[in-house]
Order: C-alpha cells, then sequence, then structure tokens
C-alpha cells in the first residue's frame, strides 16, 4: 500500500521574511507510521523544498498512484490549500482516500465535510495513532466506525467517531522522519534569523498549554492538557538534527515550553553534547516566565539560545484580562532588558483591533513597543481562529466581516472594533509598522548594533519592502 504525505504548494507569511520551515507534522506522522505498520510504502512530498508546482503535484500523485494521500492542514489560511491537494489527488483517481487534518479541520470537522467533497475523512486532534489507525483499517478493508478521533462521510451521512485519548509518554514517539526528506534537507532555512546558509530544523518540545488565551487553537486542540518531553528526549533530537543533517539553527515550535527547573535540565543536557558555537536554537515564551527566571538566561545563552520571542500583545491591562493573558505589562519591560542584557535577541508580538481598540489605544501598543527597545516587533490583527473562544464569540456577535480562510493569517483585518472599521483596523495595523520601523534613527540604531543577529536582521529588513507589502492589503 502506498501513502503519500503532502506539503502543499504554498505561500508563506511574508512579515518572516523568506524562510522555508520542513513539514514537521508530516514528519512526524510518517515517523509514527513507519514505527507501527510495516510493509508501507511511505512518501513525504514537500512541494515548496522540491519546487513543485499544482500541475507537477498532480504529475507526482499520477507516477506515485498512492492508496490514500495526506495534506498537511495546520493553519486556517491554507485550509483552501489543503482541500485543493485533495482534490488533485481525486481528479487524477476517484478510488484514493483522502485525509487531512490540524487545527482548523479539527475545529470544523462537520462544516468542512460538508463543503469540500474531495475530502474522504479528517483525523481530528492529535494525529498520529488515529491516522494509523485508518491506514491499518483502509488496508484490511475494515469499517472506520471504530477508529477513534475521525471524521468521515459513508452513503452522504457525516459520522464522527469518538474522541481519541491522548498519547501519555510523548518520550514514547519516534523520532521526527527526517529521513524522508534528506534528499532536500538543506532546502530548509530562515534567512532573517539564521541567515540563508545555515540549514533549519523545527523540534516539538511539548504539546499543549495551561492558559486560556481567547485567541489560541492551542489549549482545545490538545483537550486542554499540556505534555513534556524530558530534556534529554528534546536534546536528543537537537543532536540528531545538528549532527546527522547538518542542522544549525532549530525551532522550538512550542507555544510554550517554558523556564525554570525543566529549561535548566535541558540546557544541562545541550551543554553536555557540546553542539558548538554556531549552534542556535530559538523559542517562544511568556513575559512573565522570563522575568520570573531571568537568573536562567545566562546558562540558556550558553547552551545556544540567542533569539527569543515574547507574546507581549498589549501594554494595557484591560486588554490583556479580556484576551484571558494573565500578564502585567511590567513584565515586558523585566524580560526585554533581561534578554538584551544577556544578549539574547529580544524579539515581541503585540495584537491590535480588540472589540474596544481605538486610534489612540493603537498608538499606546506602538508607543510601548518603542519603549521597550524591542530589538524587533511584530504587530497582528486580532484573528478569530476557529477553534477559539474568540471564534465563538465573533461569531455569535455578528462580528466576523471577513469569511474568506485565505485572509485569516493575522495581518488581514477580519473584524471591526467599537471604533473602527475594518478598513480602519488594517490601516492602523500599517501605522503600526510605520511608527515602529519607519525612524531612521531606529534602522541606523539596528544596523550599527553590536549584536550581530540585530545588524543582520536591520540589513534584512532594508531590502524587504515591509512597508509596502502591507500598504498593497489594503
Amino acid at each position: 500500500m502506498r501513502i503519500l504525505l503532502v506539503e502543499p504548494p504554498k505561500k508563506f507569511w511574508f512579515l518572516m521574511g523568506e524562510y522555508l520551515p520542513p513539514p514537521l507534522g508530516l514528519l512526524q506522522l510518517a515517523a509514527f507510521l513507519e514505527a507501527k505498520e510495516k510493509g508501507l510504502e511511505i512518501e513525504v512530498l514537500d512541494c515548496q523544498a522540491q519546487g513543485i508546482d499544482w500541475r507537477g503535484l498532480e504529475q507526482r500523485v499520477e507516477a506515485c498512484n498512492p492508496d490514500i494521500v495526506a495534506s498537511s492542514g495546520l493553519s486556517t489560511c491554507n485550509a483552501y490549500i489543503a482541500a485543493h491537494v485533495l482534490e488533485v489527488a481525486k481528479k487524477v483517481n476517484p478510488g484514493t482516500l483522502t485525509v487531512t487534518g490540524g487545527q482548523h479541520f479539527t475545529a470544523l470537522a462537520q462544516e468542512s465535510l460538508e463543503e469540500y467533497p474531495e475530502i474522504d475523512v479528517i483525523v481530528r486532534g492529535e494525529g498520529e495513532q488515529s491516522f494509523t489507525d485508518l491506514v491499518q483499517a483502509f488496508k484490511e478493508k475494515r469499517s472506520l466506525a471504530q477508529v477513534q478521533g475521525i471524521s468521515y462521510r459513508q452513503d452522504g451521512v457525516i459520522i464522527h467517531t469518538s474522541e481519541r485519548v491522548l498519547i501519555q509518554d510523548l518520550d514514547d514517539l519516534p523520532m521526527p522522519g527526517y529521513h524522508f526528506v534528506e534528499d532536500h534537507i538543506g532546502k530548509y532555512h530562515f534567512t532573517m534569523m539564521a541567515g540563508a546558509n545555515n540549514r533549519y530544523g523545527l523540534i516539538e518540545g511539548s504539546r499543549g498549554c495551561p492558559y486560556r488565551c481567547t485567541f489560541c487553537t492551542q489549549w482545545r486542540f490538545w483537550q486542554g492538557r499540556r505534555r513534556v518531553k524530558t530534556p534529554r528526549r528534546i536534546a536528543d533530537e537537537m543532536r540528531l538534527c545538528h549532527e546527522r543533517y547538518g542542522m544549525n539553527f532549530l525551532w522550538l515550535t512550542d507555544d510554550n515550553l517554558g523556564l525554570g527547573p525543566h529549561m535548566n535540565t535541558l540546557c544541562d543536557e545541550i551543554l553536555e553534547h557540546d553542539f558548538g558555537d554556531d549552534f542556535m536554537w530559538f523559542i517562544q515564551a511568556r513575559c512573565d516566565d522570563v522575568a520570573k527566571h531571568k537568573n536562567l538566561l545566562p546558562k540558556m545563552r550558553r547552551a545556544g539560545i540567542q533569539w527569543m520571542l515574547l507574546g507581549v500583545e498589549s501594554p494595557n491591562k484591560g486588554t490583556l484580562e479580556g484576551l484571558n493573558k494573565d500578564l502585567n505589562p511590567e513584565d515586558a519591560e523585566t524580560a526585554v532588558k533581561a534578554l538584551k542584557e544577556n544578549g539574547i535577541f529580544a524579539q515581541a508580538t503585540f495584537i491590535i483591533g480588540d472589540r474596544k481598540d481605538t486610534p489612540q489605544s493603537i498608538t499606546a501598543v506602538t508607543d510601548f513597543a518603542n519603549h521597550l527597545e524591542t530589538d524587533l516587533s511584530l504587530f497582528m490583527v486580532l484573528t478569530p481562529f476557529p477553534g477559539t473562544m474568540l471564534y465563538e464569540t465573533a461569531k455569535r456577535e455578528n462580528w466576523i466581516e471577513d469569511t474568506n480562510w485565505m485572509n485569516y493569517d493575522m495581518v488581514h483585518a477580519i473584524m471591526p472594533t467599537e471604533a473602527l472599521t475594518r478598513l480602519e483596523v488594517q490601516e492602523q495595523l500599517y501605522d503600526c509598522y510605520h511608527r515602529y520601523y519607519g525612524s531612521w534613527a531606529k534602522r541606523f540604531k539596528g544596523l550599527l548594533s553590536k549584536n550581530k543577529l540585530v545588524r543582520r536582521t536591520y540589513r534584512y529588513l532594508a531590502g524587504q519592502a515591509l512597508l509596502t507589502q502591507l500598504r498593497n492589503l489594503f
């Protein structure tokens, strides 16, 4: 039996610059399936890394003649693209079983199966065991009704099977299947962060988050639980990526891996492995967590942390409370200062477009970003992703004005505020970037910074025409 896992042809988020990440979700799925079910021919087709367009995808499907085609479906803005992959598969062979999953399709399983006849099965939530059971049932021509954690169509009726119990110990998972993309592994890069020539890899250190931010899809997708791989396992994955595949820059994809004792032990493991001076890794973190554990930062820097992303979101305590963010603006000041004192690149995210936002409150956001003197800031529009509390509220209150999933990318305004139209919110996003990056003094300061990552980032941004791309959104 042939299984084809497809990372579709798609555009990447331009705010991140020129980058190409490996398809980690598919690689984990492929590795688990390979370990649990013998005798399968499994192929991971990364259209981005292999330069395959839609016509090329059709040709590859024809050549492979797969029994099952599964399309990566992580982000809402890629929902149509994921469905189109399966449409191509059905065009080549209507008998192919087509599968997708991820956060968007998990949240909208019923609606998606109603809307997209090309989708046969949606794997809801954690996918490894459910997809493996699905493959086994299809191979043995058994009913899909006994496969937990899936939604499918049978005789015109949409069926949702029972929820899948989450994997208890993430250390039991096989190593990510980077061997499936080994022939083009040198294509994965993140120019702004690590330069064009350093290989770029992804590692998942945990699943889920203990917090309940209204705009985040993570906590419901992982059933409100947080599970963490042991520091030894994470370090072993780093060693695999670095030593076998030559990856010098690793992004730990966790929304909140966390600092504290677990991070302290992870740093010990990394330092024991001694990856070398050219090794760098990156995490996202909460401001209060960094502020609380700032004494750990020197050790993290020695272990290879050179860049950290902080979810600052807003200087307004009321806005933070409305987002269920449970932060104090003072934590952001402490965290950014501590990162910079330890030579760690301090990047921050900010959110505009909250229901109570006005031009004055949004200006305060960029003023706060400038006050913090972050090395880099991203301003994003509050977006009601399916599967979030925000989506449920916005849908109930009829705030949503744009239902084109392609625009659910945090740079297109989807909703108005009480004081601003949707177009005005879009214009405010442009103004945020102009107020933050438009200063020649800031540009020169970045270009002349003592921190080499800051210098490289500002040199890179100078050639990206970021403001022009934002202006073209409206």
